[in-house]
């Protein structure tokens, strides 16, 4: 056993037979770089670490993950010989340009076009009839549309055909000691860590660069907390059966608050005199607040009708909660949405991505 993990773990057991132990610094990245050069977007390039700097964040993550339940051996295991990922390193580091445009990523229809295509629709079109049955099954189970299902699996792995090859291990370790969203990736590392102890194999453990797994996408947390076994075999691999994987996306959305009989949301005209101002939400979201600023106040169908908003094709009930979006602005494409719309969103904070899970699911669904 190598020195850094006896020490890792001496500490741990330490902190478990008294007072918890202090976390240790975070390693300060600044120290470990030589100078560093200018690349595109005027961010410093990320240097790779001296290696007594790495091996201290590896003891960080090992004691770290000892607190929090993880097994010896498998710290022991696959902590010591984790090598550092630049490629998702140099990929967090320029994803805040990404961002910096407030929530504007151009207008729908561009979207649509390449999210909503006619590949994705035939295809879930086609795994919609094979797994009828099934899908209807997981409704009862879980209330959730199933059309809603299938499109965000096409969405999200393209039918589990892109899942991912990147080694989760290594890129949630790179992530948490490159630091910008240090105590989120080194949650989901230990969350990994204790999928292992579940008996997840390590191979299995692949991935998006950010580390979001299998065929939900789910990040390592998300996959410890909601993945559900889909066709009574008593485990829920999301990795390999895709009936777990459908049916862990139906518990995902029924615990974001998912309303059962519900449609996600309609396509509506809006009248040339509709009253914006008096429809502005004049709430801040905690979480994704430029997405949710462009969502109206919440009004009953009955009252969008009174305010001549129309559906152009079915309706909700008109004692259901709906609020207007206009992705493009006014005296275009618009949409009333219900909370089922939020559940989309918590799965994926941006309005075109959750819009298309719709569209493509009506399409799916023949709606």
């Amino acid at each position: 056993m190598s020195s850094w993990i006896v020490i890792g773990l001496s500490a741990m057991s330490l902190g478990s037979a008294s007072a918890p132990m202090a976390q240790p610094k975070p390693v300060q990245l600044a120290q470990t770089y030589g100078p560093v050069s200018t690349v595109p977007y005027g961010q410093p390039a990320f240097q790779q670490p001296v290696s007594s700097a790495w091996d201290t964040y590896k003891r960080r993550l090992a004691i770290l993950a000892g607190q929090q339940g993880v097994r010896a051996t498998t710290i022991q295991a696959y902590v010591p010989n984790l090598q550092i990922n630049q490629r998702v390193i140099e990929l967090e580091r320029t994803e805040p340009v990404a961002r910096s445009s407030g929530g504007v990523v151009g207008t729908l229809a561009p979207y649509l076009r390449s999210h909503v295509t006619p590949s994705l629709i035939q295809r879930g079109q086609s795994n919609y009839y094979d797994h009828y049955q099934a899908l209807k099954s997981l409704e009862l189970r879980f209330g959730v549309d199933p059309a809603v299902l299938m499109a965000i699996w096409g969405h999200e792995t393209s039918y589990g055909t892109v899942t991912g090859s990147t080694d989760l291990l290594q890129a949630l370790a790179s992530l948490g000691y490159y630091g910008r969203r240090r105590e989120f990736f080194e949650g989901e590392f230990i969350a990994a860590l204790k999928l292992i102890d579940q008996g997840v194999p390590r191979w299995r453990l692949k991935g998006s660069w950010a580390g979001a797994t299998g065929y939900p996408q789910f990040m390592p947390s998300v996959a410890l907390r909601l993945r559900a076994d889909g066709d009574g075999d008593g485990y829920a691999d999301i990795w390999a059966n895709e009936l777990d994987g459908l049916a862990s996306i139906a518990q995902y959305l029924r615990d974001a608050g998912w309303k059962p009989n519900v449609a996600w949301g309609v396509p509506v005209r809006t009248p040339a005199n509709l009253n914006r101002a008096a429809i502005v939400n004049r709430l801040n979201a905690q979480r994704c607040p430029q997405v949710y600023r462009r969502h109206s106040r919440w009004l009953t169908m009955r009252e969008w009708r009174s305010l001549g908003v129309t559906p152009t094709g079915r309706s909700l009930p008109d004692s259901e909660m709906a609020s207007l979006i206009e992705p493009d602005g006014p005296d275009a494409r618009a949409f009333l949405m219900t909370t089922n719309y939020r559940a989309i969103l918590d799965y994926n904070c941006s309005n075109f991505y959750a819009i298309s899970v719709g569209v493509l699911a009506d399409a799916i669904a023949r709606r």
